[in-house]
């Protein structure tokens, strides 16, 4: 499994936030049972997180943008088959590229390791 740095910094980031909050959380129901108050400030931490952790798993805006396309020819083996090509991540942008490189779905794969190496996808 790869882990995607930016997404796990901004996690370890919403996870620091989470004390306070939480914190906060239990000194206003330090009136209730601790074991109450917790459970309490657990559920209104899960309530504002989830949003968090759902842009922070799910946003399109931190992963590798792809397009694929039907019936082209690999720029690498020249088989008729799928293309993909990447298109943009934080260090690599080719959204304004006039004639864009598709590959099949072996070569591109290829491609990504090598990419990957270079530090281009994490």
């Amino acid at each position: 499994m790869r882990v995607n740095l930016k997404r796990y910094f901004l996690y370890l980031c919403r996870w620091q936030l989470s004390t306070p909050i939480l914190a906060i959380a239990l000194i206003w129901l330090s009136s209730l049972n601790k074991w109450v108050a917790t459970i309490i400030a657990n559920f209104i931490g899960g309530l504002i997180f989830f949003w968090v952790d759902r842009f922070v798993f799910t946003s399109k805006s931190l992963a590798a943008q792809w397009e694929v396309r039907d019936n082209i020819k690999c720029s690498d083996c020249g088989k008729i088959a799928r293309g993909y090509r990447l298109v943009k991540t934080p260090n690599y942008d080719k959204t304004s590229d006039k004639a864009p490189k598709f590959r099949c779905e072996e070569c591109s794969q290829k491609k990504a390791e090598e990419l990957r190496k270079r530090g281009i996808i994490v």
